[in-house]
């Protein structure tokens, strides 16, 4: 049981580390583009922006061309990531060219009723120009503080981190009650590893949940490897395992044994 418990934890880990691919880059000939965005005529840079799923939003996205060639724009992406996934993404097929040395702008109005059934809380996220091999032309980061449904696929992942972090926290320590840990005291930390590792992504998703601290990199790498370090000097530190309660002991100069 322990086992598949360390396991689903350290899943959820490897996808938070590693599950969403890098963002692929413009080519070299399509150029880069300036943007400057705003949602419902406020400007996204710099700020935290709220979408509530219920209404429709208004995105003016203004692009500036300093190259030397004309750029043609396919579509338009609003994206949120959080622990390297992305829990939504809305693509708006528009095309348009920007000139060289010009500038254009170009509005959506987006319909983002899904977005209650995908996230809720602080999320950072990104509105992005792409072009016909869905290369990024040019991007605007923002945070967004969605309004959505505590039931959402960003929600139900952090109350499945939860659980599986309750469960490794439960196991190991019922381990260490029971005198069944590991005699190493590397292996004994490895054991407390997956339950550090839990924490530290249900802290994460938590803060966002309660918008308090949207996960960005600089916040949820040290607060997801901190734990895990803290849980393995936990494990580390942990009381030698006692003897089993059948263990034999013999004295050099007795004749008798003596059952502990």
């Amino acid at each position: 049981m322990g086992r598949v418990i360390a396991a689903g934890v350290a899943l959820g880990l490897c996808a938070a580390l590693l599950g969403s691919p890098p963002a692929s880059a413009g080519s070299a000939d399509s150029g880069r583009l300036d943007l400057a965005v705003t949602l419902d005529d406020r400007p996204i840079t710099n700020a935290t922006v709220m979408i509530d799923p219920a209404k429709q939003i208004e995105l003016t996205v203004t692009a500036s061309n300093s190259g030397g060639t004309s750029v043609r724009v396919r579509s338009v992406r609003v994206s949120g990531v959080a622990l390297a996934l992305t829990f939504f993404a809305y693509d708006t097929t528009a095309p348009f060219e920007v000139p060289a040395h010009s500038r254009v702008t170009r509005t959506f109005v987006l319909d983002m009723a899904d977005l209650s059934g995908q996230a809720i809380g602080l999320l950072p996220s990104t509105v992005e120009l792409l072009d016909a091999q869905r290369g990024t032309l040019g991007e605007a980061s923002t945070v967004a503080d969605i309004r959505g449904s505590f039931w959402s696929v960003y929600g139900a992942f952090g109350l499945a981190m939860l659980v599986l972090t309750v469960l490794a926290w439960l196991t190991a320590l019922l381990a260490l009650a029971r005198h069944r840990l590991p005699a190493n005291r590397w292996r004994r930390g490895l054991r407390f590893l997956p339950a550090g590792f839990g924490t530290g992504l249900v802290a994460v998703v938590s803060l966002s949940v309660l918008r308090l601290v949207p996960p960005e990199p600089s916040i949820e790498i040290p607060v997801v490897l901190g734990a895990a370090v803290l849980a393995f000097l936990l494990g580390y530190l942990t009381p030698h395992p006692a003897p089993g309660a059948d263990e034999t002991v013999r004295f050099p100069d007795a004749t008798k044994e003596f059952n502990r």
